[in-house]
């Protein structure tokens, strides 16, 4: 478990650095003049409600995350932001590891990742903790969190004194969670999951060709 909570920094560091992006194709979500854009993160600037829900279609079935504002104001923020332009439409749970936790959020798109690579938010102080069934953005340290979030298998509270900030609870369908494919492991250069420089330079297509197993989200909507 140890090793594991050290790479979520480590792995986390690697998203920093690089860009991520979406499913085969033209990218999704190109820029309109004067318009919300997730090519453009500077213009996904909205306050998110004080509470709101998240339906997730995955290939495993739905769920729900229930978020409070209140638990961490500038992670809600980037997430109600991200939902409503589309981002997390295709991406992959690229990073899903038995008995700690189910990690996604890189763009599969590298030209749209790469736009986020830097469009990190100030850290939260967690006022909830990373039991099972919260969610929270990954990060590589302080205010590095950018897109990536993780839900937690189990109780995972010694995430808490590392500052990983729960802004969500899993409410429905988290046996939908745990059915997510955990046959990668932990990720490269770990284990011989996928490696998160290479998902964010070569987007999904490296995904679809080496880790054909992986469960992706077929949408994410605000309710």
């Amino acid at each position: 478990m140890r090793a594991h909570l050290a790479f979520v920094l480590v792995a986390a560091s690697l998203c920093a650095c690089r860009g991520s992006g979406d499913v085969g194709g033209a990218p999704s979500g190109a820029k309109e003049a004067g318009k919300p854009s997730m090519s453009d993160p500077a213009s996904l600037t909205q306050k998110a409600p004080d509470a709101f829900k998240v339906r997730f279609a995955t290939t495993k079935g739905d769920f729900v995350m229930q978020v409070r504002r209140e638990w961490s104001p500038l992670g809600a923020d980037r997430f109600f932001n991200l939902v409503s332009s589309g981002f997390y439409d295709g991406v992959k749970f690229f990073r899903v590891v038995d008995g700690f936790m189910a990690q996604f959020g890189v763009h599969g798109s590298p030209e749209i990742a790469s736009k986020w690579a830097r469009a990190s938010i100030a850290d939260d102080p967690p006022k909830q903790s990373n039991k099972r069934g919260f969610v929270s953005f990954a990060m590589a340290g302080p205010r590095s969190r950018t897109t990536q979030i993780f839900i937690n298998f189990v109780d995972n509270s010694r995430l808490d004194a590392m500052g990983f900030s729960p802004f969500a609870e899993v409410t429905e369908g988290m046996d939908v969670v745990d059915k997510l494919y955990k046959g990668y492991g932990e990720g490269a250069p770990r284990g011989g999951g996928p490696s998160q420089g290479r998902i964010q330079a070569e987007g999904n297509a490296y995904l679809e060709r080496d880790f054909p197993m992986l469960d992706a989200v077929k949408s994410a909507r605000v309710e």
